[in-house]
């Protein structure tokens, strides 16, 4: 099938295909969910790139390793995959392999055309939030980064973490609470002076 046409195509469709042989559906999975992968592992090991690059590489091992015996309806592809991911990464961090964030790898938000200022407030606020994010503990940093920074509903939060929907709720009221704490007092030197 052209790689274009896949684009139509659900995650569970592609890895359907992917189980039948088809390996320009693996290409086009994985152009869809890498990034996505990436970013998560990235803020759930404090901005370590290299090793966020090695779980996007392993959770997406274990996907293909899974395709022959995937259930279609039982889970969906995103939740399943985020859930390996926040498990490798926890794991990683349980061993000790990390040495610490790498601060220079934090990315800077790029606007059409920001200024220089801009862009070194844009950076300065990214790497405050990780610093913060970092504080906080494993569970609650995993949950405020999945509904407040990738955007997922707390149902699918729940099934990722194996955990009940009113603990997601718990756990992301807590996070953001203790995250306001942390960045009240630089509300000025991040730029949020004149906010609410």
């Amino acid at each position: 099938m052209p790689y274009d046409a896949m684009s139509d195509q659900t995650d569970e469709d592609l890895l359907a295909a992917y189980a039948r042989g088809d390996a320009s559906a693996a290409r086009a999975l994985t152009q869809r969910l890498a990034p996505r992968v990436l970013a998560h592992a990235y803020r759930m090991l404090r901005g370590d790139r290299a090793e966020a690059e090695d779980v996007t590489q392993e959770a997406l091992l274990r996907l293909w390793r899974a395709a022959p015996d995937w259930r279609p309806g039982e889970a969906k592809v995103t939740t399943w995959l985020y859930r390996v991911t926040a498990n490798l990464c926890i794991d990683r961090m349980r061993k000790g392999r990390r040495q610490g964030p790498d601060l220079d790898a934090v990315p800077e938000v790029a606007d059409d055309a920001p200024s220089a200022v801009e862009t070194m407030q844009q950076a300065a606020r990214a790497e405050a939030l990780q610093a913060a994010l970092d504080t906080l503990p494993e569970r609650q940093r995993q949950a405020v980064v999945l509904r407040h920074i990738e955007g997922l509903s707390n149902p699918e939060i729940a099934r990722i973490m194996d955990i009940g929907a009113r603990a997601v709720e718990s756990l992301t009221a807590r996070g953001k609470r203790a995250l306001e704490a942390i960045l009240s007092g630089r509300r000025a030197e991040l730029g949020y002076e004149g906010d609410d």
